[in-house]
């Protein structure tokens, strides 16, 4: 991005046309009038991994390394399926899987089927503290 992108914040303000739906709208799409005759969809309405990695590059701009990170991975869950989602969720939490090889095969499926690699990445560092831990007996 050639622009100091600490300048483009608020996007909405200061750089609408970087912003575009999953459809192709921009924001100046987005109006009462379009969603009171049925123009807009939910479809339009849903976050894509541009507008997420133009908030990464937003918030690494400011030294907010983190959330930059957070954002970048939000941008790779765009793909997943919601019901993936919710699965890996509760694959996740504490006493659901039942072994580090569990949650390492689904940073495969999350890195081979969505091309979700920082996903992957923090599910196998989840796979490596839980086996550390001991925390794969049933808890619940």
């Amino acid at each position: 991005m050639s622009t100091d992108a600490r300048e483009l914040y608020p996007l909405s303000e200061k750089a609408p046309h970087l912003v575009r739906s999953k459809t192709g709208l921009g924001l100046e799409d987005f109006t009462v009038d379009a969603v009171l005759e049925g123009r807009i969809t939910a479809q339009d309405l849903a976050i894509t991994p541009d507008a997420l990695r133009l908030q990464a590059d937003v918030a690494r701009a400011t030294n907010r390394d983190r959330l930059a990170e957070n954002f970048e991975r939000a941008a790779e869950l765009v793909a997943v399926p919601q019901d993936m989602l919710l699965d890996t969720y509760e694959l996740l939490r504490p006493g659901r899987a039942k072994s580090a090889t569990e949650l390492r095969e689904r940073a495969v499926l999350m890195r081979r089927d969505y091309g979700a690699t920082r996903i992957a990445d923090l599910i196998e560092e989840a796979a490596d503290v839980c086996e550390r831990r001991g925390l794969f007996s049933k808890r619940f």
